[in-house]
């Protein structure tokens, strides 16, 4: 995966970054690539196909690691998740805002319910997990596209085709104010 794990005292900086608002948003290089297909590389690294499985388990992992040492507040774990890509995209109020007129995109969430990760249980189309065995705290129940029921506790209700290009500007508002401190470095 990209990038690969890292030791503790990396990790440790990654969450300080986070904490600080240095690191703005998080995200996963989710690749479903079996085990057979990475075994492709065992005799040569290079072969072994980029990315690793993890949109599903990214957000419990979060609140569990994050929220739930107190390394983040709900309200980081929302801005982190949501907020900030929205603003970053530039599709920030439509997207990552609950108000008059966005997209009514949302996640009910249980910061109490727990799961134990696993490739048995999952719904990615891989034959392993990573983070096989861990039992986190805190998951989705629910969760809303633009107001209508997708996911109700592991039953997927989106309806196909439902999806909508959203246009958005070459460079956000965010890109602008990123470039404007830049230059004054």
């Amino acid at each position: 995966m990209s990038p690969p794990f890292r030791p503790k005292h990396h990790q440790d900086a990654l969450w300080a970054g986070l904490q600080a608002g240095h690191l703005h948003t998080t995200a996963t290089d989710h690749c479903c690539f079996c085990a057979p297909q990475k075994a492709a590389g065992k005799d040569d690294f290079t072969k072994i196909p980029n990315g690793c499985a993890g949109v599903e388990d990214r957000m419990s992992l979060l609140w569990h690691y994050g929220v739930g040492t107190g390394r983040l507040t709900p309200s980081e774990f929302v801005r982190v998740t949501s907020t900030n890509a929205a603003q970053i995209f530039g599709l920030y109020p439509r997207k990552g805002a609950v108000r008059v007129g966005a997209d009514a995109d949302l996640v009910i969430w249980d910061a109490q319910a727990s799961r134990t990760i696993s490739a048995a249980t999952h719904h990615q189309n891989i034959d392993f997990n990573v983070f096989e065995g861990r039992t986190v705290t805190g998951m989705a129940t629910h969760t809303f596209t633009r107001g209508k029921l997708a996911w109700v506790d592991g039953d997927l209700r989106a309806v196909r085709g439902s999806g909508r290009y959203l246009h958005r500007a070459t460079h956000a508002p965010y890109f602008e104010a990123n470039a404007r401190r830049q230059e004054r470095r």
